[in-house]
């Protein structure tokens, strides 16, 4: 306004004040920021210390066959309880230094021989298994055998097991199988890998009437072997059924026949000068099984100088049942 001398001083402090409150509000967002910045940084350290501790943990675990969470298979348990015929199934999940109990018709508790077993977190049933390290084993007494206890001329029988085999040695898996005491007690018993009479690497279902070894020959030879091999390091499932006339292996649920074929280490016995000619899977034995007095057991059988036959690696389930399963069934549990 004309003749009005402008208050340029008081408009100055005003200007300044404002300018000052604007930096202090920009130093004091800007302290918030960094502040912000580091409290993250400090919060992403302890979380990488807890899950880098959280991982050495659960690995020292699994390599010490401590427990980690494992989750049974709900699904294949109920499918193995409901098959026909469905006897026993040890579930393998209990701690070592304890009795293994089936589930099914009744508890048959498997005790530890030579040492403590350990029990590893992974296996397709419960989630577990047992280490067998090829010098322990299993074993229940034949008086407490119950419906195991599986004989005569026209009975069946199906052992599965769930393995991961090392490939070291054959060795059982479980059954009624004694092979010196009363010059044998043999009944059922399902192996991996019998390199006498062809059944090396292989899914092998042995069968005997008599206890006693196959005459004219110093062993008992009538087994099933399977056409495939059972591989190394790596979960399977191995078995075999009985229906009284046919012995017949199985691996990962598949039946594969073999032809008639020249067996190991028969030439020159009576009768046989040029050995003996004989098809494998399914092997032809119609004479039924006999009540031979032996116990059942996981992972080795009674020989001359003891226990022998280790089975070595994990084993994660066994089932018997006292019927001959089909190949359809038998693959369900495969699943």
């Amino acid at each position: 306004m004309i003749g009005v001398k402008p208050n340029w001083p008081r408009l100055n402090s005003f200007c300044l004040i404002a300018r000052i409150k604007s930096a202090q509000k920009n130093q004091f967002g800007f302290l918030s920021a960094i502040i912000k910045e580091k409290y993250i940084m400090i919060y992403k350290m302890i979380a990488n210390i807890f899950l880098t501790l959280f991982i050495s943990l659960s690995l020292n675990q699994a390599i010490n066959g401590q427990d980690l969470l494992s989750v049974p298979n709900n699904k294949l348990i109920s499918r193995i309880e409901s098959t026909n015929g469905f006897i026993a199934l040890w579930k393998f999940d209990e701690q070592a230094g304890q009795e293994r109990v089936a589930i099914g018709t009744g508890v048959f508790p498997l005790k530890e021989g030579n040492g403590k077993i350990k029990r590893i977190n992974e296996g397709p049933v419960s989630g577990y298994s047992i280490k067998l390290d090829g010098s322990n084993y299993l074993s229940l007494p034949n008086s407490m055998t119950g419906r195991l206890n599986i004989y005569g001329d026209q009975k069946e029988v199906t052992v599965i097991a769930w393995v991961k085999w090392t490939g070291d040695r054959g060795g059982f898996i479980g059954g009624m199988w004694n092979e010196y005491e009363e010059g044998g007690k043999r009944q059922y018993g399902l192996f991996i890998s019998l390199p006498h009479y062809n059944g090396a690497d292989q899914v092998c279902g042995h069968i005997s009437k008599t206890g006693k070894p196959t005459p004219p020959f110093p062993y008992s030879m009538d087994y099933s072997a399977s056409k495939q091999k059972v591989p190394k390091n790596k979960w399977c499932l191995v078995a075999f059924t009985y229906d009284g006339q046919y012995i017949k292996s199985y691996l990962n649920g598949k039946f594969k026949s073999r032809k008639p074929e020249l067996i190991n280490d028969t030439k020159g016995f009576e009768g046989y000068p040029q050995g003996l000619i004989q098809c494998k899977n399914p092997y032809y034995f119609p004479d039924g099984m006999g009540n031979n007095g032996a116990d059942f057991t996981v992972g080795a059988v009674l020989l001359k100088n003891g226990m022998g036959n280790f089975f070595k690696g994990l084993i994660g389930g066994l089932a018997v049942f006292d019927k001959t399963l089909t190949e359809k069934e038998i693959k369900k549990l495969a699943k």
